[in-house]
């Protein structure tokens, strides 16, 4: 068997979750099939089985708005991906931006579809500030797409009910197979020299955030948080890429504020690269996920391997990923923003209040991720649904 991914993110330009999904799954799907992966950028990879071939664009001629310039030159690559002949067996797309080539794949090719929802646009109102009018353009293939799928993976049970809730495929088409961590990779690691150059003090505790700055994943509601948190404890915030300008400088406007009142806001603002993010986890005392929105929440799973207590909104798949009071604590989202700011806060006061309790925490993460979520056995259930459609 052959698999052709089509994908928007791939190493070394991964800024978000589905980038990492990719990436790990391709390298495990490579042990049991040939694999061809088309993404976006210059990349050139040949290992075995495993081909990933990158599609630069030249937009210099583009005239369209800028927000419009996102969405043509997303559906130019896929237009690409297809004029170079494909010979796979099945064709496997993750995020909007490939769906096009999907569905060009599935009609030219006649070859099945497979889609994977890391997440789901009209779930996303906020991405209207990134894509202007694209973005109707982007829930439009979105639905088409899953609709006339041969599979669609959902990566949790509640990103399941999601699907069905927006759109219409046929429900014995929706599979779920969640996401997975590498296991030697994402372990408890000490490297404190890895993390001095940010300022952060090892002689005292944090509380870490990794991810974009974007409203989905609820960092502005965590730095809004910071001014109900207990003194004693720093706060450190790895977020980068910002979705538009106006939410890098809300981002910029809150932290400076915040920092003017309290010692131990650290703010690293780059995507940093595996190994220090790894550290990054493993020496926080616990991890915060604040996101308003998350199929799966793949950070979660991150920090848990790294033995790292988990505070954690409770929406969407994460409520699959975070257990409540053994793997780390869950808050609800709720209607009112300030509301769940402060009680944000007060989870995070609590556990840092309990060194014994966080270790405990830790400990069980780090059990739950590896019984339940390694890549291996996630790419197996993935094959066994290839071979289905065939």
């Amino acid at each position: 068997m052959k698999v052709l991914l089509l994908t928007n993110e791939y190493p070394p330009h991964i800024y978000g979750g589905a980038g990492i999904h990719v990436a790990y799954l391709s390298r495990e799907l490579a042990k049991l099939c040939q694999v061809d992966v088309r993404c976006f950028g210059d990349q050139k990879l040949k290992e075995g089985n495993l081909v990933a071939t990158g599609y630069p664009l030249d937009g210099r001629a583009y005239t369209a708005p800028k927000p419009l310039q996102h969405v043509f030159g997303a559906f130019q690559r896929c237009i690409d991906f297809n004029t170079n002949n494909i010979d796979a067996d099945i064709v496997h797309v993750h995020t909007w931006y490939t769906h096009l080539g999907g569905i060009l794949a599935k009609l030219n090719y006649s070859i099945p579809l497979v889609v994977t929802t890391h997440s789901l646009e009209p779930l996303r109102p906020w991405k209207r500030e990134q894509l202007a009018g694209g973005y109707n353009c982007s829930c439009w293939v979105e639905k088409t797409a899953i609709e006339m799928a041969d599979a669609v993976v959902a990566v949790s049970r509640e990103a399941k009910k999601d699907i069905l809730k927006c759109y219409n495929p046929d429900p014995k088409k929706v599979h779920t197979i969640h996401n997975g961590i590498d296991l030697d990779e994402y372990r408890p690691t000490r490297a404190p020299e890895m993390l001095k150059p940010f300022g952060i003090d090892l002689r005292k505790p944090y509380v870490l955030f990794v991810g974009r700055i974007t409203r989905q994943k609820g960092i502005i509601h965590l730095v809004n948080a910071i001014k109900h948190m207990d003194p004693g404890f720093q706060v450190v915030l790895c977020a980068g890429a910002p979705d538009t300008e106006e939410i890098g400088k809300e981002m910029q406007e809150r932290v400076a504020a915040i920092q003017k009142t309290r010692d131990g806001v650290i703010w690293i603002r780059e995507m940093v690269d595996e190994g220090t993010k790894v550290a990054l986890y493993s020496h926080a005392a616990l991890f915060c996920c604040p996101s308003v929105y998350e199929p799966f929440g793949i950070i979660n799973l991150e920090a848990m391997a790294c033995e790292t207590p988990v505070v954690a909104s409770a929406v969407g798949g994460i409520k699959e990923v975070v257990v409540e009071g053994r793997t780390g604590l869950l808050v609800p989202l709720g209607k009112s923003k300030a509301k769940f700011e402060k009680d944000l806060a007060k989870r995070i006061n609590l556990l840092m209040k309990n060194e014994a309790l966080r270790v405990r925490m830790g400990k069980a993460g780090r059990k739950r991720a590896v019984e339940h979520f390694s890549w291996s056995s996630i790419a197996k259930e993935t094959y066994k649904l290839y071979k289905s459609l065939l």
